[in-house]
């Protein structure tokens, strides 16, 4: 039905996203290395989320922080390792790209150390002019 293999389910719905799970990865991952369970609900809560369970048990996520009207930033993508090659972050892309309250946007950006070829798919490039593009960067807020 949704194009995953059996067992897989794609879950959109805002309130069935597994914050525990999602913690349980997000601490453990380069990108928010010991990020607090709390800091992760209110992250999940002030965005648009898309997870897939397995066998009722969450094995993927994806987040976007929107205004829902020019910009979105695609944030903690994961899938987990036993799972990876099953098409779970395509069909989790598929579904944000797709979905209605992110329709018509001027800008989509992301950060990624290593999944460059997964989002080229979807037709995402490197910044045209990487020097116009700021940040204030604190790697070390969660220790």
């Amino acid at each position: 039905m949704n194009g995953l293999a059996d067992g897989y389910e794609l879950v959109g719905d805002q309130g069935a996203i597994d914050a525990d799970a999602a913690h349980a990865y997000l601490s453990g991952s380069y990108w928010s290395t010991g990020i607090p369970l709390a800091t992760v609900r209110r992250a999940l809560a002030n965005s648009l989320c898309v997870a897939v369970r397995y066998r009722g048990q969450q094995v993927a996520m994806a987040r976007v922080v929107t205004d829902r009207a020019t910009f979105a930033y695609l944030a903690d993508v994961y899938v987990l390792e036993d799972h990876r090659g099953q098409g779970l972050s395509k069909a989790m892309m598929a579904y944000l790209h797709a979905h209605p309250e992110l329709q018509g946007l001027r800008r989509w950006m992301l950060m990624t150390r290593d999944a460059h070829d997964l989002y080229r798919q979807f037709g995402w490039t490197p910044l045209a002019n990487p020097v116009s593009a700021m940040e204030l960067h604190d790697p070390g807020v969660y220790a």
